[in-house]
Formats: C-alpha cells, sequence, structure tokens
C-alpha cells in the first residue's frame, strides 16, 4: 500500500469517526455544512453568500429529510418499497456527485496529492 492510500484511507478513518460522532451528538447536517464549505470553497466566502449557501445546504437537507418521513412504511423495519427508495436516492446522489468531479476535473481520491487543491 503506497503513502497516498494509507493517508486516504486515514482520512475516510477519521471522517467515518466524526460522522458517527456528530449523528450521536445531533449534528450531523452541521458537520456536512462545514465540510462542504471547506471542499467547495476552500478560500472562503462573503458573509452573505456563506448564509445563502448555508439555508439552501439546510433546505435541501430539510426536503430530502421530510420526504423519507413522509413515505416511509410502518413498522420498525425497512420495507422493500422503503429499501428501493433510498437506494434511488443513493443512485441519484451518486450520478450527482460523479458529474460535479467530472465538470471540476476532480479525480475520485479522497485526498488530492500533497499541494495540489480542487477548485
Amino acid at each position: 500500500m503506497g503513502r497516498e492510500e494509507r493517508r486516504n484511507r486515514a482520512v475516510r478513518e477519521i471522517a467515518d469517526r466524526m460522522t458517527k460522532e456528530a449523528m450521536d451528538e445531533g449534528l450531523i447536517i452541521k458537520a456536512g455544512w462545514v465540510g462542504f464549505l471547506l471542499m467547495v470553497y476552500p478560500n472562503g466566502t462573503s458573509d452573505a453568500q456563506r448564509e445563502e449557501l448555508r439555508a439552501a445546504f439546510y433546505g435541501g437537507a430539510h426536503h430530502l429529510y421530510a420526504s423519507i418521513m413522509n413515505v416511509i412504511g410502518p413498522g420498525d423495519e425497512p420495507t422493500p418499497d422503503d429499501v428501493r427508495r433510498m437506494a434511488l436516492i443513493d443512485h441519484e446522489l451518486q450520478a450527482f456527485l460523479q458529474e460535479y468531479k467530472r465538470r471540476h476535473g476532480i479525480s475520485d481520491d479522497l485526498v488530492p496529492p500533497e499541494g495540489k487543491q480542487h477548485s
């Protein structure tokens, strides 16, 4: 395993741990927001732009959550329709992510090589 691969694995492990902690603390959307802002706008934004972006980010999160809660099947166990719908959400988000990466020249590497930043 090469140096970059070990580095990417370490970053993924840290990200997974931080995600679990944010979920347990009720801060998963805030954690996603902060991560989004750092990844997409590494040089920062104006206060006004940041507030508009935050509203859009939280609005999207709210829409998805409310939609899921509105159609989720009864009971404690996921129904086949629940599983299918979650797979479709995953497919839609993965398609967006791949399109975004392609348009912005971002590789599938989680962490860019040292000294190189994605814009």
